[in-house]
């Protein structure tokens, strides 16, 4: 099975610091993997919030987004009390959803401790059925 290559985009759109803390924590006494997951989440929360969004659920009045899929590239490991830098961007763009790129880097060490992406689509929660993705928010995107 040939190994996930996750590119980077060109430039990321927001970046904020996250603090591990001793439930991030797996018995190999640094990040669990499925807690990367959970962090990833976190940094995607605030971008919402930077934009001026409460969640994911509301996006422009209009529809919510949920996450499709999601694949990780894990590059080092993370203790208890390193300061990770989340950063987020996007592509592959269609027109009902795209991709959200990741990267963590330990700002301690600078090292990358992890990269990832989550492919996602709008949906329309009264409907129950995939939506498009609002014009505006689109536009707040590709600024």
């Amino acid at each position: 099975m040939g190994r996930i290559h996750i590119a980077l985009p060109e430039a990321f759109l927001f970046e904020t610091e996250l603090t591990i803390r001793v439930t991030d924590l797996n018995y190999g006494n640094h990040v669990g993997n499925d807690n990367i997951l959970s962090l990833l989440h976190e940094v995607r929360v605030q971008f919402y919030r930077n934009l001026g969004y409460k969640n994911e659920l509301n996006i422009e009045g209009e529809v919510g987004q949920i996450v499709t899929d999601a694949a990780i590239v894990y590059k080092s490991e993370a203790f208890l009390g390193d300061v990770l830098i989340g950063k987020i961007g996007v592509a592959d763009f269609n027109k009902y959803g795209f991709d959200f790129i990741y990267q963590l880097v330990n700002k301690g060490t600078a090292k990358e401790v992890a990269r990832a992406k989550t492919g996602t689509v709008y949906f329309d929660y009264a409907a129950r059925k995939i939506a498009a993705i609002p014009l505006s928010f689109r536009e707040k995107l590709l600024i």
